[in-house]
Formats: C-alpha cells, structure tokens, sequence
C-alpha cells in the first residue's frame, strides 16, 4: 500500500517568537491601548498565548496590563455585539 501524501495546501507551522522579547521590553505599558488591543478579541477577551506568540512571563504581563486597563476605563470589559442574525429570544 502506498502511503498517503499530505495536501499541498496544509499550512507550514512557525515558530512564533515573542515580540516582546525580541525588543528587549521591561515594561508593558497599561496606558498603551493600542498596543493592548491588538492582544485582545474583538469582544474584549485576552487572546491566548498560542494565538500572540509571547512567552509566559510577557503574556502575564499582557492580561495583567489588561486588567488595569479595564479598572482604568481605558479598555472595556466586554463589547456588546450587534447582530442581524437574531438572538434566543428571536419570537
């Protein structure tokens, strides 16, 4: 039997390294919302450390930077989402 070929359209996996420490970062900032929300969802959740690519002490630096935003009402805790779709309550 032959064996099966995987498809040619499979993503290559990288290795995603931390932007972080490829800066030589001390310091992440709570007052940079730009910076946060690019490791943020659209709804305002903490994206994981699989989807960023940092390393373990820079993603808790992240969610902690997060958090203190959030208190400071510089970010919000959750973006209420509009849909055409219709919800449960849809009758």
């Amino acid at each position: 039997m032959a064996k099966q070929q995987k498809p040619d359209f499979q993503r290559q996996l990288r290795r995603k390294y931390c932007q972080f420490c490829k800066e030589d970062t001390e310091y992440i900032d709570y007052k940079d919302v730009q910076l946060l929300r690019k490791y943020m969802t659209d709804r305002g959740k903490i994206k994981p450390r699989r989807v960023t690519g940092a390393c373990t002490q820079h993603q808790h630096d992240i969610a902690l930077a997060i958090k203190r935003a959030r208190v400071m009402a510089l970010v919000p805790y959750t973006v209420s989402v509009v849909s055409s779709r219709g919800g449960r309550n849809r009758g």
